[in-house]
């Protein structure tokens, strides 16, 4: 074997991602180090955080009265336990270098979990470099300690578990980072999508059972205090945006961001999107037609569909870009979602890995200017609509069951 041919099968067998992997992880590991030791640290919500959780730790379960210099409490219950956890740790939030060194561990575990799920669905080694060299993940995680890192590692335990068809626990891993923050709330519709394929519907009920009961337990001391608070607070779905912060809809202009009929606009576009990937790509392992999959499903008559590592992954991450692309905006925090999943869904989008490399170039430009512009903005939603509608229109083989492994050399053609 030439020269040539060793690269290009180090490029796109996956054989090959067993000693790659741990070679970036090493790699990031020091690259970790020197940004916590070179980059200054960033406050942004750091001190508002402990600032919340001293008044928790004080006896405080009432979230309207639990606030910070920078606002009130926003986030669910599994956020205020994990950040004091991190409290302690840090010396009431004063030690923050030892925060940093805690949120780089964090993040370096999060990136194993995702080599780990890049490997089990198959994909090609060439992708792997893209998931260490973005400059706003490694910013979001060890220079701000956003909650987002928090509720990445969640995402990506529950995408592996799922993998592996662990499904009771993978939504409770994913119930529990929804309790850090909601936007894993996005994965919902694909999660429901896989677990009744796999299990038809009473077995699915009674999971996302599970998932009710784990919010329901996080939250009890706050529920017990002031339900209505609790749930308005961590759960507000009428939040107005500030146009000055949107990384996504600069470019549509402050009067139409602030619109009702834009918000309308995005939640129909979500609506039909999820529709879309239903019919023509999520159910497609079900082998029948929607109405006839949901007779089936409600006469009891589903036969389980044993789903391929590729298919439940990449439903999942579609899920989230779908609701991405519709969100009613955007924060730079969010990049921590998008990142590692961007990669993977170029790849099963079908693209050229050129053209992946230059997607992923412009994506993460985009995330990185601060503040956001016009332009950057536009990249921002064009970047999620190449993946969404790409996937979309490579269902055929983006949502293929084939649990063979896959060699990824296709994708060199």
């Amino acid at each position: 074997m030439d020269w040539k041919h060793r690269i290009r099968d180090v490029c796109v067998n996956p054989w090959h991602t067993k000693w790659i992997a741990p070679l970036l992880v090493l790699g990031d590991a020091f690259l970790c180090a020197l940004i916590i030791w070179k980059v200054p640290y960033t406050e942004i919500d750091w001190t508002t955080y402990m600032q919340q959780i001293s008044l928790y730790l004080n006896g405080e379960r009432d979230y309207t009265l639990i606030k910070g210099s920078t606002g009130p409490l926003v986030y669910p219950a599994a956020h205020v336990y994990s950040y004091t956890f991190l409290y302690h740790l840090t010396d009431e939030g004063r030690d923050i270098f030892f925060g940093q060194i805690l949120f780089a561990v964090l993040y370096l575990i999060t990136l194993v979990v995702v080599l780990a799920c890049y490997r089990q669905s198959g994909a090609p080694p060439y992708l792997l470099p893209l998931l260490v060299l973005s400059k706003r993940l490694h910013s979001i995680f060890v220079l701000r300690l956003f909650n987002d890192g928090l509720a990445a590692l969640a995402m990506w335990v529950a995408v592996l578990l799922f993998l592996n068809r662990k499904y009771t626990a993978a939504v409770a891993v994913w119930s529990t980072g929804v309790a850090v923050k909601m936007a894993l709330l996005l994965l919902a519709p694909a999660i429901a999508v896989v677990l009744v394929l796999e299990l038809s519907l009473l077995p699915s009920v009674r999971i996302g059972v599970v998932a009710g009961l784990i919010q329901v337990l996080l939250a009890m001391p706050f529920l017990l205090d002031n339900p209505a608070g609790y749930l308005s607070r961590a759960f507000e779905l009428t939040r107005q945006f500030m146009f000055k912060w949107t990384v996504n809809w600069r470019f549509a202009g402050e009067e139409l961001f602030l619109s009702k009929r834009f918000s309308l606009a995005l939640l129909a576009l979500h609506v039909c999107l999820l529709g879309a990937f239903v019919i023509i790509g999520w159910l497609r392992p079900s082998g029948v037609s929607v109405p006839r999959f949901l007779q089936n499903l409600l006469a009891g008559r589903h036969q389980p569909v044993s789903l391929s590592k590729p298919y439940v992954m990449t439903a999942m991450l579609s899920s989230l870009a779908i609701g991405l692309l519709c969100a009613r905006s955007l924060h730079y925090q969010f990049f921590a979602y998008l990142a590692w999943a961007s990669p993977f869904l170029l790849w099963r989008a079908g693209f050229h890995p050129v053209l992946v490399y230059i997607i992923w170039a412009l994506q993460e430009w985009a995330w990185n200017t601060y503040p956001s512009t016009n332009l950057s903005s536009m990249v921002v939603v064009l970047s999620l609509s190449v993946q969404t509608f790409g996937v979309l229109a490579n269902s055929a083989r983006a949502f293929d069951t084939t649990r063979s492994k896959q060699s990824g050399k296709q994708h060199m053609q």
